[in-house]
């Protein structure tokens, strides 16, 4: 039986105007238009140009954000982390001096020096106002911090109203007032000072961390830079090839633009982190070993002071000198032996030569006090002899005071002169990325117009 219609399941073949109809549209579609421009020499060019003109944008955004980041972040270590690391040390030193003050008044014996009662009043109230700018600065969002800093708020009226109950009971000879020194001291000791120590600790780490981010260049700026460089270069070379024209006034200026703006960031990149590694060297960390010599000198002092009010415990306390000049004296040789710290060099040779006297003086202390003349210990340690206990702590005291400060401003001005030399290069370069994507225009424009 023969099928009616054979072919009648398949589709009609399309007519001549349907095949034209179709191929039109075809034609108008963007992205087939896009396609077949891309594959002239003409869509070639405009594919790269704009390619050019987005890389350079974008390479002088992204240089221009990440320097202006390290200049904002150096600006804020010089203004507000820095000062807020020297207010948590100045609390830290001058609490010591106050234990330190306090106990030296004591054993002078009835009305204590009017000097020496200046000394603990300025200790005490310089405490006090470097407490309130630790405070005002420090993040809240630490547990432990919030902690530390209600315990010196608390516990710091109360150690001063325990010295004076020990003092006006020295006024009157009663005994009891060594027992009030002894607990007030011990509760600086034990935990007032752990929680300033910890407080300068949480500021010093702080600037640590921003320092350290430094001490390298920016290589991903400088790799963007080079790598845009190249395709700048390699399109000279591809229109060059295809024009004839061996120069191209335009995209050799943008070339001279990007070339510019990376010998600036490598220049000035680099000398910002000389610097930066400067101030670690030469400021922070003999900042932070000076500091740390200096409280070792006052809890020296208050052991010497207070081994002459509790007698029974007269070894421990000498025990705790002794390891406390001996640690400040391997911190003054380390300083010394480093030949990259030498700022403040003449500060420490005279702290050196005060701890040698301050030694001397304290061997003589010690063997009156072993002999039972318990009076001529104390002249030798709180009295004003040039040779005794009390002059040379002053003058080891006096000498890392002068080797602290002159660090530190070795290590603001380090940190100021790294930001200086970055300077405007953000901004910089970010015009001179701009300037180079308009140069790559007027240097492509032309070879693209002669394809009409």
């Amino acid at each position: 039986m023969r099928a009616d219609k054979p072919y009648a399941d398949r589709s009609a073949p399309l007519t001549r105007r349907e095949l034209m109809s179709l191929t039109r549209e075809r034609s108008t579609h963007p992205i087939t238009n896009m396609r077949e421009i891309a594959k002239t020499s003409p869509g070639k060019l405009m594919i790269i140009l704009a390619i050019l003109i987005i890389s350079c944008v974008t390479v002088g955004w992204y240089a221009s954000d990440t320097l202006d980041q390290r200049t904002s972040t150096l600006e804020e270590m010089i203004n507000d982390t820095e000062p807020l690391s020297e207010a948590s040390q100045v609390l830290y030193s001058s609490l010591s001096i106050a234990d330190a003050a306090a106990n030296t008044a004591f054993i002078s014996g009835g009305l204590e020096p009017a000097a020496l009662r200046a000394d603990y009043n300025n200790a005490v109230a310089t405490a006090a106002n470097a407490l309130i700018q630790s405070a005002s600065g420090t993040s809240m969002d630490s547990a432990q911090v919030r902690q530390d800093l209600t315990t010196l708020s608390t516990q710091l009226p109360v150690y001063t109203g325990l010295i004076e109950s020990a003092r006006l009971n020295n006024r009157l000879g009663n005994p009891v007032g060594s027992a009030y020194l002894g607990e007030a001291s011990n509760m600086m000791q034990e935990t007032i000072l752990p929680a300033a120590e910890r407080l300068y600790t949480e500021r010093s780490q702080a600037i640590g961390d921003a320092r350290n981010n430094f001490t390298e260049p920016p290589w991903g700026v400088y790799f963007a830079l080079a790598f845009v460089l190249a395709a700048l270069i390699s399109t000279h070379l591809y229109i060059a090839r295809r024009s004839r024209r061996r120069f191209n006034v335009g995209l050799l200026t943008a070339i001279s633009c990007l070339v510019i703006g990376l010998l600036w960031l490598l220049v000035g990149g680099l000398l910002s982190v000389k610097s930066t590694s400067d101030a670690e060297n030469i400021g922070a960390a003999p900042l932070a070993e000076l500091t740390s010599a200096r409280i070792l000198t006052q809890q020296a002092r208050s052991d010497e002071t207070l081994s002459l009010v509790r007698r029974g415990d007269q070894e421990t306390l000498d025990e705790g000198w002794a390891s406390a000049v001996n640690e400040i004296d391997m911190v003054l040789d380390d300083y010394l032996d480093d030949d990259r710290k030498d700022v403040a060099e003449d500060s420490v040779t005279d702290a050196q030569n005060a701890l040698r006297l301050w030694r001397e003086a304290h061997a003589a202390m010690l063997e009156r006090a072993n002999a039972g003349d318990f009076n001529g210990a104390t002249a030798i340690a709180v009295g004003d002899n040039p040779d005794g206990s009390a002059a040379a702590y002053t003058a080891l005291d006096d000498s890392l005071v002068d080797g602290i400060t002159v660090t530190r401003e070795a290590f603001r001005d380090d940190i100021n002169t790294a930001r200086v030399r970055l300077g405007y290069a953000g901004l910089g370069i970010m015009l001179l990325g701009i300037a180079a994507a308009i140069a790559s225009i007027f240097g492509i424009a032309p070879r693209i117009r002669e394809y009409r």
